[in-house]
Parts: C-alpha cells; structure tokens; sequence
C-alpha cells in the first residue's frame, strides 16, 4: 500500500514525468494533490500498470482529485534546454496550472529545481518545500497518480503523432528508442518531432539523414 503523503501538515502536489528517454516527442509531467488520507489500492507506479489501468484510474484521480495539472516541453525546447531541464519545467509548467496552490512538492526521481509560485517575477514569494523520492511513483500515491496523468496525455499525444508519420511506429514505442524506430529514422529520416541532441541512431552511428 502507497502511503497518503509525505508532509503530514502541508497541502502536497505529488509530481512525475513521461518521455525523458524518448528520441521523439514532447516531454509530459502531471502534478496531483490529492485530499487528506486519500486511498485507492490500485495506485501504483504507471510502468507496473497495464494500458487499461492506466486509463481507468486517470478517470478517478481527474475525479478524485483536490487539483491536478498537465505540463508540457516541446522537443525544440528539449533541445534548447537539455532533457532533465525540460523534465523540470515540464513539472513546473504543470504546478503553475493547479487550480489550488501547493505548499509542498514531492518530486518522483532525484534532481529538481526549486519552484516559485506564479506570478514570481510581479510577486516574487519563496520557493516551495519540495523532496526528492527515488522511485516514489511506487512509495507515495500523489507521485503514483502524477506519473500515470503524465504516461497517459503523452501516450495521446504520440498516438496522434503517429497518424502523421505511421512509419516510426510510434503507436507501439511511443517515441522510445527501439529498433524499429530507429531503422526508420535511417530509412526515411527525421520528422520536425524529433530531439535532434539525442543520439538518434544508436552509438557509433555518426550520420543522420536530416
């Protein structure tokens, strides 16, 4: 069973990402409070979940939900900015959009930033408490329900991509780096979804067909 929460007296958003090691795509990340001593035994880490779960369980944190958020980085961005970065303002962007405003964030993972409430730069405030939980999609139900949010709109997201360019088989990888993808990427290219800072071919590869 997941634990309720990690501050015992604070209002908590659990956050968590989808699309890090992606070679094409958005990066996705949800933020979730959820209420008090809040329990649902089929919570869990969206990687231990099957498709269908997934899904059903996004219908009850959206309904069960105090907030919840979805944030997103472009893969021009990615780029940019570098994926871990954009990982954390993907987050970012996800708490700027809850509709009732945290006072702690516990973050699925080992690396985030310090987030300031919005609008920071008219109304500067201090940064949020926030804790870094190795593997806390399987510890802390706030983080469970965030990475479940974050795998299921990105899974959207590439399902709609792949109608565009079916080639990659993007239905199946969701962008992930798998042989068939990648023998696409050689066979016919990049499309204007890819990371282009990511090593697209695999190592030892050195040309991409832009």
């Amino acid at each position: 069973m997941l634990e309720s929460c990690y501050y015992k007296d604070l209002i908590e958003a659990g956050c968590d990402e989808a699309g890090r090691g992606c070679l094409a795509g958005s990066v996705y990340a949800a933020a979730v409070i959820l209420p008090k001593d809040y329990q649902n035994e089929m919570l869990n880490d969206s990687k231990q979940l099957s498709e269908k779960k997934r899904y059903l369980l996004r219908e009850q944190i959206e309904r069960d939900a105090v907030a919840w958020a979805v944030g997103v980085v472009t893969p021009e961005e990615i780029d940019h900015i570098n994926i871990l970065n954009a990982s954390i303002l993907a987050m970012h962007r996800a708490l700027d959009q809850l509709t009732v405003r945290p006072e702690a964030i516990i973050v699925d993972g080992n690396r985030f930033k310090p987030y300031h409430p919005q609008p920071s730069t008219l109304n500067p405030q201090p940064s949020l408490p926030h804790t870094c939980i190795v593997k806390g999609d399987g510890k802390y139900l706030s983080i469970a329900a965030a990475s479940i949010l974050a795998k299921t709109y990105r899974d959207d997201y590439m399902n709609r991509l792949a109608e565009e360019y079916p080639q990659y088989d993007w239905l199946s990888n969701k962008g992930y780096p798998t042989k068939k993808h990648r023998a696409a990427i050689r066979e016919f290219g990049l499309t204007p979804y890819h990371r282009k800072s990511f090593n697209l071919l695999g190592d030892g590869q050195l040309e991409i067909p832009f």
